[in-house]
């Protein structure tokens, strides 16, 4: 049987012990390095969703704008509900607004001319809340 043995100063001969693994401290400064990098990029990594999600409601308020202001060019009247834009493709499908995750919160804004035909002029958020800058979603 061959067995390494060491002299340890002032004590009589022991086995060599192989190191197979990690010591308890070893764990708990890796576990305490990792917990401090979380600690950094978890708040930033939600403050970039929101923002993501308020630059894409922005972009579709402004595509669905842009067609209703084509539909009321094309036709000489506004739609009369936001299907309208669809079925005459003049949007692909009504998108979700990104703060409600819906397709279905959305506000129709009427035209303010009396006169005008149709019933969607304008379209806002349904969105309660307040964006990162201060302003209401619903005023977007």
């Amino acid at each position: 049987m061959n067995v390494d043995l060491e002299r340890v100063a002032g004590s009589p001969i022991v086995p060599k012990r192989s190191r197979t693994g990690f010591t308890l401290i070893e764990l708990i400064v890796v576990l305490t390095v990792l917990a401090l990098l979380l600690t950094i990029a978890v708040p930033r990594y939600f403050s970039h969703i929101e923002h993501a999600k308020e630059a894409t409601l922005k972009q579709d308020l402004s595509v669905m704008r842009d067609a209703i202001d084509k539909f009321h060019g094309d036709k000489g009247r506004y739609p009369d509900q936001l299907d309208e834009l669809v079925s005459a493709r003049y949007i692909r499908t009504i998108p979700v607004d990104p703060i409600t995750e819906s397709a279905s919160t959305w506000r129709v804004v009427p035209p303010t001319d009396t006169e005008a035909k149709g019933a969607v002029y304008d379209i806002k958020s349904g969105a309660d809340g307040n964006s990162a800058d201060g302003t209401p979603y619903s005023d977007w």
